[in-house]
Formats: structure tokens, sequence, C-alpha cells
């Protein structure tokens, strides 16, 4: 084997893709359902260098392909969660500050035991903080603050395990109160009105009695007259046909409004209304919000958009909603304009595909710069908040704008989500090499009890806070609250477990995102304090 590793140290370039690609083969492997996932790199690099060093080879992948990782990682999670993280902060501060809190709650029970009681370094305690809370951002941040990335690495490998299984622990007990929750959302459904009432009233001032919005997306004058697109100035008359989305409880609330259900169908009829799922791969259209393109659709093809599916998820389409190349756009509009519609937002899959390499190139370079400022601290010391912090504040401003001007600053969603996987692997298989050979001397020393049972501490910490502060100050649903958990462990373990039990459900995914940017932002940042500390 030391044959085997003298080539493998010899090209480093090659050593980092064989790292991810055996590191994935186990990461692949469920246990119950659970996986490690990119996790898996981390271990495998650990060990096989840790192996090599036992041989007397150094098997290294270089500094900066973990720095060149990294930064794509940071930058595209951040490109991707812009639009939402934004608009979540006016929604729910207090569960977002409280959060950023508990970390500072959780590294400083780190430091008192990790200090005192096991007189560990401040870069095996930030290390040890980062894997507690399953960050790798936050592991580069600490090596980075405390000048000792191995070391740091050591106490994140060893913590991390319980990291994630701390969190699975902590989402299987929240969900056993599941049945409980008020929150759960009435599911949407579609209906035909028939309108009784003759009294001419306008649409927009029968919507405006209901206590949640519906859509009404079709309108028929007669039993075979033309379909149109309705708006809130129309009049309804005697007869007239409605298709109408909503709530159930809503539906029946607008039905005693207008008068009765119908067996007819309005959306079967494609004869004068189509409807169609369209990619957006025309640029100009990227950062626009669906107010702005309904107004374009409106007065050049008579026609409006109804929902949007960026990845596996499908949205409603709110006037304030911004839209990113790749996404896809449910549109209903006269049957005669679908072809020009299409032609309209692109409808090819260079949408999905496009990596936008100004914004990508100029975004993590304008990151990488803001992470290396030196900020000054009481006592005369500085601190740098980091490439990764850097690139991941850059890409939630440029995925919020946009577009600058007529600069798309946006990343389709798609090619986002691959480019931070392929960027976190790297990073991940940098760090596991840098740490091996440390790892070896914390398992025959015996400090890796001490860093375990840190480990523990600080991750049971960050779940009973979450307990007790989501659930119990903010009153936040069950199911929720498990989405909370895998959302402030920047966990996908977790997020996997939480939607197998709940079937998926919606409330899920609505914790995951809430939580999920300003957890990898404050992760960073006090790893970085408790680094430099």
């Amino acid at each position: 084997m030391t044959a085997v590793f003298e080539f493998l140290a010899s090209q480093p370039v090659l050593l980092a893709f064989f790292l991810v690609g055996l590191g994935m083969v186990f990461g692949h492997i469920k246990i119950k359902g659970i996986s490690l996932g990119a996790a898996a790199v981390l271990f495998v690099a650990i060990g096989l260098s840790a192996w090599a060093a036992h041989l007397g080879v150094d098997l290294l992948v270089p500094h900066e392909i973990g720095v060149l990782g990294l930064a794509l990682f940071a930058f595209t999670i951040g490109n991707n969660s812009g639009p939402s993280f934004f608009e979540n902060v006016k929604k729910a501060v207090g569960p977002m500050v409280s959060l950023v809190a508990l970390y500072g709650v959780v590294a400083g029970v780190g430091y008192a035991v990790g200090r005192f009681v096991f007189d560990m370094d401040v870069s095996l305690i930030a290390g040890t903080f980062a894997g507690s809370v399953t960050n790798t951002p936050a592991l580069s941040a600490a090596g980075e603050a405390s000048g000792d990335a191995a070391t740091a690495t050591v106490g994140y490998s060893i913590a991390y395990l319980y990291g994630v299984i701390g969190m699975l622990i902590a989402a299987y007990v929240a969900l056993r109160k599941a049945h409980e929750d008020t929150d759960k959302p009435e599911p949407v459904t579609h209906v035909t009105l028939r309108v009784d009432r003759d009294d001419q009233p306008r649409l927009g001032e029968i919507v405006g009695l209901l206590k949640r919005p519906v859509e009404i997306s079709r309108m028929r004058r007669g039993e075979d007259g033309p379909i149109w697109i309705p708006t809130r100035n129309d009049i309804l008359e005697k007869d007239d046909l409605l298709t109408v989305v909503g709530t159930n409880a809503e539906l029946s609330a607008l039905e005693d409004l207008v008068g009765h259900r119908s067996s007819h169908s309005l959306r079967s009829d494609r004869r004068f209304l189509d409807f169609r799922r369209i990619t957006v791969s025309e640029p100009k259209l990227a950062g626009k919000t669906i107010a702005e393109l309904d107004e374009v659709l409106t007065e050049k093809f008579g026609a409006t958009a109804s929902r949007i599916r960026r990845g596996d998820n499908d949205m409603l389409a709110i006037p304030d909603f911004m839209i990113e190349m790749g996404d896809r756009i449910r549109v209903i509009g006269p049957t005669s304009n679908m072809k020009a519609i299409s032609r309209f937002f692109g409808d090819s899959a260079k949408g999905l595909t496009d990596i936008n390499p100004v914004a990508l190139g100029l975004g993590i370079a304008l990151g990488m710069a803001i992470g290396s400022i030196k900020i000054p601290l009481p006592g005369g010391s500085t601190m740098a908040i980091g490439a990764a912090a850097g690139a991941l504040i850059v890409g939630l401003i440029f995925g919020r704008l946009g577009r600058i001007g007529g600069q798309v600053t946006a990343l389709p969603n798609t090619t986002g989500t691959v480019l931070a996987e392929i960027g976190l692997l790297l990073f991940l298989a940098q760090a596991g090499t840098n740490a091996g050979a440390q790892i070896l001397v914390a398992f025959s020393s015996g400090t890796w009890i001490n860093i375990l049972i840190l480990g523990v501490l600080m991750t049971t910490t960050l779940a009973i806070g979450m307990f007790l502060v989501m659930r119990g100050l903010f009153k936040i649903g069950a199911t929720q609250f498990s989405g909370m958990l895998a959302g402030a462990q920047t966990q996908p373990a977790v997020l996997a477990f939480a939607n197998s039990r709940t079937n998926s459900d919606p409330r899920v995914a609505l914790g995951y995102s809430l939580l999920y940017p300003v957890a990898m932002i404050g992760k960073i940042v006090v790893a970085t304090i408790l680094g430099a500390l």
C-alpha cells in the first residue's frame, strides 16, 4: 500500500477526485433510511490519510483546492437562498435572532467546559463546535481564525457523528407530538362554480369578502361561450362559470357568495385557453418579479402566470416572487398564443444549466475579498469573517437582487445546487486529508473521549435550547419544528428523516428554509469568534 499512497500523494488532483468518488460510495449506503451523504468523504479522507501517515506518507489535498470548493459551496448556497432569506427576515426575526443567540450559548458552554474542565486548545474547541452543529464552512472559519486548521478538523470529525445522531433523536422526539399541531394547512383544490345571483357584482368585491385569497383562473359566460382569464374588474352575471383554486373552507365561502358548484370543467376545454409549464431560459427575464412578468404577459399575450416550479418545489405565483433562470412557469393563456409565449420565455434546457460565469466569478472574488478584511476587536486584536462567510454574504445579496442593470446576478437553482455539492465534496476531501495525521494522535492519546463528550454536550445544548425557544416561546408546531432542527443544523440527513416521518409535509420544508440561511451565517460568525479567542 505504501507505493499506492506515494502515487496518490504525487497526484493531488487525482487524489481529490478519488476521495470524492470513494467517499460517496459509502455516503450512499443507507441504514434505516439514513445515510452519511457528503460527510462520508470527510471520514474516508481522514481514514486513508491516517493510514498513509502510519506508513510514513503525507497524503494531502492542497489547501487551495479546499478554498476553491468552500467558496463555490458558500456562494451558490447563498445565491439559491437569497430571495427566501431576505423575505424570511421580515417574517421571522424572533426565531432567527434566537437561533444565533443559541449558537452563542452553545459556544460559551463549549469554551467553558473545554478550557477549564478538559484543558483543550481553542482551535480544538472551535472545531468541536463546528462538528457539533455539523457545519463545514464553520469548520473552515474556525481553522482560519485559530490558525490551526488540522487540529480544528480533528475536533470536527469526532463531534460530527453525534451532531447528526443527536439531532435525529431530537427530530424523532419532536414529531411524537406532531398529531397535536394546530397549524396543519388545509389542502388546496379547485372547483367550478356557477353564478346564481343577478345583481352583477364586480369579481373583486366578492373575492375581497373572503378571509384568505383564492385564485380564479378561468371564466366563461354561457354554456359554450369563450373562456377568458378574469380580472377583479369583471362583472359577474347569472349563469357565469368560474374555475376557482383554494382551500375547501374558502371555496365553500365563495360558493355561498356566488351560487353553487357545477359539474362543468373549464380546465378540460382547451379551445380558448390552454396551460403549459415553460422553462425560463431568456436572461432578460431573470430578476423580474411575477408582477412585472404578468404585466408583459397580459399586454402581449393575454396570459398570466399561476405557478412556479423551482427544483422539486411548486410555489404559488405571488406578485413579489422573483424569477430565476431555470424556473418552470405554469402559464395560462389563449391557445393560439402558447407557441409565442414559449418563445418569449426561451423554453430551453439551457436555462437549467447556465452557470452565469460573470456573476459566479465576480461574486466569489468579491466575497473572498470581503472575507479577508480585518475587523478590529476589543484589546487590539482583529478578526476576519473568512472566505466562506464573505462568499455566502455576497451570494445572498446577488441572489436577492436578481440583476444589476443588464447583468443577471442569480444562478439557476439547479446549477447552484450542483456547484454547491461539488464545492462541498472538494472541501471535505481537503479537510479530511489535513486532519488524518492529527486524528491518530487524538485517538492514541485518549483525548478523543473528551472531544466526544464536549461534542455531545454542545449538540444536546442546542437541541434543548431550540425546544425551549421555538416550541415554548414561539409556539411553533412540532412538524415545522422538525424542519427547523434540520435547518439549524444545516443537516440534510435530519431533513430527510423528518420528511420520511411526515410524508414530506410542506411544513418541514418551510421550517428548514426559514432557518437555513441565517444558520449558515450564524455558525460561521460564532466559529470565527470562538476560534479567535
